[in-house]
């Protein structure tokens, strides 16, 4: 079956319009950084937005760190990895808590393989 260049071109078309309106959705949310809260009792996983990282200077590791230390408490979002609709795996805001500075506190990046959700203001 011969398919004319018309009418692939057309069906390429459109297929790049819908992707892109349903893509563009995706990128407006914000970015989501992972850090790893290490004490001497436990860790976790905490997100911070791009938009709130911005505010914290270095926008590292050592600036949220040094933000805990000076003001003593912040809060964050807790990360934990649960399983999509689809069945894969993501790290999704848990719920936002509170953290308080200690002396046996460590603050590092985190990476993650698997899809990181962006923060839901709406569910505090």
């Amino acid at each position: 079956m011969n398919i004319s260049k018309r009418l692939l071109l057309g069906i390429g078309a459109a297929t790049l319009i819908m992707e892109s309106a349903v893509i563009q959705p995706a990128f407006a949310a914000d970015k989501v950084s992972l850090f790893k809260i290490i004490t001497s009792k436990d860790e976790i996983v905490i997100g911070i937005s791009e938009g709130d990282l911005a505010q914290i200077e270095g926008q590292n590791a050592g600036g949220i760190a040094k933000m805990l230390v000076a003001k003593g408490s912040m809060s964050a979002w807790q990360y934990a990895v649960r399983k999509s609709a689809s069945g894969d795996l993501e790290q999704a805001p848990l719920h936002k808590i509170g953290l308080i500075a200690r002396d046996s506190i460590r603050v590092e990046p985190y990476a993650t393989p698997l899809k990181v959700l962006p923060i839901d203001e709406t569910k505090k």
